[in-house]
């Protein structure tokens, strides 16, 4: 509890892991906490072909390589689940369940999670045809279904049709939840069927997803999609995601759905305490921008412990 960090970074995931890089080469006495293992939502994307610079990697393998990274700079990480904040000092106390830690700044970066169903097998076959990521994902199977009727799964339902595959889009109401321009591009496209008032019930298979069932939401008549032989399908779900917030309430400033408020330094309305990746208000959630904003963050970091706690440090490698 004496030692005070200059910064403590809440979250192991790619804005996390990036935040910590970057504090890293300032020199900064950071520590990083994390609840399980580093790699956030990222560890559950089978495959990652939309990150500059790397044509073609798994999830998995892209966060091992972050978190090699960040060791490589002597980044300190700790498992570590955070059970309560104050931030109402100049210096900063985090409550854990491996103990207190306190420091001059704090960078909040839990992110968030896609919000499940709950029908069977939706945990056993994430990652493996079950996703809640378009653009995260090389798609190789011979049918899409979409699940949601709001903005997101109207969205991607569009952007889907690009692999030229047929789209399905599983709507439980009698219409979209969305804005109506965006509900009639989706009912007018020639590569988009709409099944209403319809819910998933269970999905099964072996390697990869090979059986989905469906049901009429009024009557409970159901309907099976088998693919064919040797081959498999998708399941994009797009019911909105949830924040990893809600031990923050009270503490910064949040939306209704408790997304982080930020300006463009991302830091909150308390000073000294700044947030990065998917659990802030943006408009763009994917790997490349929480890495951005955890470089953001850490500079921010740095910048503002330069002027309030003048460091005795050199500057960091480049």
């Amino acid at each position: 509890m004496n030692h005070i960090y200059d910064l403590l970074i809440l979250g192991g995931g790619c804005a996390g892991l990036s935040a910590a890089i970057y504090a890293a080469r300032d020199k900064l006495d950071a520590i990083l906490l994390e609840k399980s293992h580093p790699g956030g939502q990222a560890v559950n994307t089978e495959e990652v072909v939309n990150y500059p610079g790397i044509r073609h990697i798994t999830g998995p393998a892209l966060m091992r390589e972050m978190h090699l990274q960040a060791m490589d700079f002597g980044v300190e990480c700790r498992q570590a689940e955070t059970v309560s904040v104050d931030f109402s000092r100049t210096v900063k106390v985090v409550h854990t369940t491996s103990g207190t830690y306190q420091g001059r700044a704090v960078i909040l970066a839990t992110g968030a999670s896609p919000r499940k169903i709950g029908f069977p097998g939706e945990d056993t076959f994430t990652g493996k045809g079950v996703s809640y990521c378009a653009n995260c994902t090389s798609f190789h199977g011979e049918q899409i279904f979409v699940l949601g009727g709001g903005y997101a799964a109207a969205e991607e339902a569009m952007f889907l049709t690009r692999f030229g595959k047929p789209v399905t889009i599983v709507v439980r109401e009698d219409d979209f939840s969305c804005a109506r321009t965006i509900a009639e591009r989706v009912k007018r496209h020639p590569g988009i069927t709409i099944w209403y008032h319809t819910q998933i019930k269970e999905v099964s298979g072996d390697s990869q997803l090979r059986r989905a069932v469906f049901a009429d939401t009024y009557n409970g008549k159901e309907t099976v999609y088998e693919a064919a032989q040797n081959e498999t399908f998708g399941l994009f779900i797009f019911v909105g995601y949830v924040p990893e917030t809600k031990i923050f309430r009270n503490h910064v400033a949040m939306n209704e759905q408790g997304y982080l408020i930020t300006n463009t330094f991302l830091e909150t309305n308390v000073p000294g305490v700044y947030a990065a990746g998917d659990l802030r208000l943006k408009t763009l959630r994917q790997i490349v921008t929480a890495v951005s904003d955890g470089a953001i963050a850490a500079t921010s970091a740095a910048r503002a412990l330069e002027t309030v706690f003048p460091p005795s440090r050199q500057a960091g490698p480049q």
